[in-house]
C-alpha cells in the first residue's frame, strides 16, 4: 500500500490510481466506510473533511485523488 500513498501522493499520475487500491488506502489509514450507492464515504475521527468517493470504471476519479491528497498532507497521515 505504501506504492499507492507515494503515487498519490506524487501527484504525477491522479488519473490512473485503481479505485480498489483507493478504498485498501483509506480503510488502512484508518477510515470508516459506508457505501450509498455507488458513493463510498469515509469518515475518521479527529478528520473534519467527510471523504466522498465514487468509481469511474476501474480508477478513481482524478478531483477525488487530490483531496484525498490534500487531506493526507494536511493531517500527515501515512507517516
Amino acid at each position: 500500500m505504501d506504492k499507492v500513498l507515494e503515487k498519490i501522493l506524487s501527484g504525477r499520475s491522479d488519473s490512473n490510481i485503481d479505485f480498489s487500491d483507493l478504498m485498501k488506502l483509506l480503510k488502512n489509514a484508518g477510515f470508516r466506510l459506508r457505501v450509498k450507492g455507488d458513493h463510498h464515504i469515509y469518515t475518521k475521527d479527529g478528520i473534519v473533511e467527510i471523504i466522498n468517493i465514487q468509481p469511474k470504471g476501474a480508477k478513481a476519479k482524478p478531483y477525488q485523488v487530490r483531496q484525498i491528497r490534500n487531506i493526507f498532507v494536511k493531517y500527515q497521515l501515512g507517516e
